[in-house]
């Protein structure tokens, strides 16, 4: 398959890129290198731009015949759309509707979105699956939610199909050692709490410890980076045998403590970890775990690493090598 990917240079994007290398698909990545880097791209093409660049797109899509297009390129952070509303729909909202006009101008009818939980908001029922209630709490949430409407809509007038597939927590690295989360500011847990392992940060920090939870901390569900690029590559094929379009919630199925984080972590890296007990974040549910029977059913999908201590270790791997060999953002 010819496909570009948007946000190669990223965390999921990087290792989507790899894979579909790999697995001998011909790729281009567009990445404007803001939050992204230059030498994650381990193979295919990179193209610097962004996708506020209109021009830009059409030339893109005018100088290849891309059979489907994975588009991983938005503002992540729940804590900054808060403060910045403007950037996360201009960013998720505004750019992703100029991709799909450049899709459609060109006759390019399959796309895999990277979508979230966050959608979700606080949980009704647990597991979540694709039909519980909609209800997003942040700016960020919300972007995913109206650039998945915005393919309903756009697959009603122009027949362009596509799946969106919404993380739970995206974590690991590439089980090599070859790519792995590089993000700055670092949100993520585990590898926060691998960088307090590492001696790059003095503690971790836990974000209230009242929770109605068995240890008192929030539970979330870690899927490994690799899983999660097996379930788009596993929704491109099916777009690409005709398959409908659809939604799929991303997860394990089973939850982990942020206190289960850290005794894992410190297991696998045989090291103490400094822990300092903060007031609740607001906007944090005490629990969110996938119910991901229906990827698992309609594609195929099954969860590799599903062990907690296998997503830290394959982390671990790679912040040992970036304590190592500090890598410093390539400026946009």
């Amino acid at each position: 398959m010819r496909i570009l990917v948007v946000g190669g240079a990223g965390y999921i994007g990087s290792h989507m890129t790899k894979m579909l290398v790999e697995t001998a698909n011909e790729v281009v990545v567009l990445d404007s290198l803001v939050s992204g880097f230059r030498d994650a791209v381990l193979g295919g093409r990179l193209l610097v731009g962004d996708l506020a660049d209109r021009a830009l797109l059409d030339q893109v899509f005018s100088a290849h015949r891309f059979d489907g297009v994975m588009h991983f390129a938005s503002s992540i952070q729940v804590g900054e759309s808060v403060r910045q509303p403007a950037k996360y729909y201009r960013n998720n909202v505004a750019n992703t509707l100029n991709l799909l006009e450049a899709m459609v101008r060109h006759g390019v009818g399959r796309l895999i979105f990277s979508s979230s939980a966050a959608i979700f908001g606080e949980p009704e029922r647990l597991p979540i699956d694709e039909a519980h209630p909609v209800r997003p709490l942040s700016p960020y949430g919300r972007s995913k939610w109206m650039v998945e409407q915005a393919l309903a809509d756009y697959e009603r007038a122009y027949g362009l199909r596509y799946v969106t597939l919404r993380y739970f927590n995206a974590a690991g690295a590439d089980p090599l050692g070859m790519l792995g989360e590089r993000h700055e500011p670092e949100t993520h847990l585990i590898p926060l709490v691998l960088r307090a392992a590492s001696g790059r940060r003095r503690a971790v920090e836990i974000f209230g410890a009242d929770y109605p939870t068995p240890d008192g901390t929030c539970i979330r569900d870690y899927v490994h980076v690799v899983d999660l690029c097996r379930a788009h590559l596993l929704a491109l094929e099916r777009l690409m045998d005709g398959g409908a379009s659809g939604a799929y919630n991303l997860g394990n199925g089973s939850g982990f403590s942020v206190r289960e984080v850290i005794d894992a972590a410190q297991k696998v890296t045989g090291r103490n970890i400094a822990v300092k007990t903060a007031p609740r974040r607001e906007g944090d549910p005490a629990r969110l775990v996938a119910d991901a029977a229906r990827a698992r059913r309609e594609l195929g999908w099954r969860p590799v690493y599903p062990a907690l201590e296998t997503i830290v270790a394959h982390a671990w791997a790679w912040e040992k090598k970036s304590t190592a060999a500090p890598i410093q953002a390539t400026p946009g």
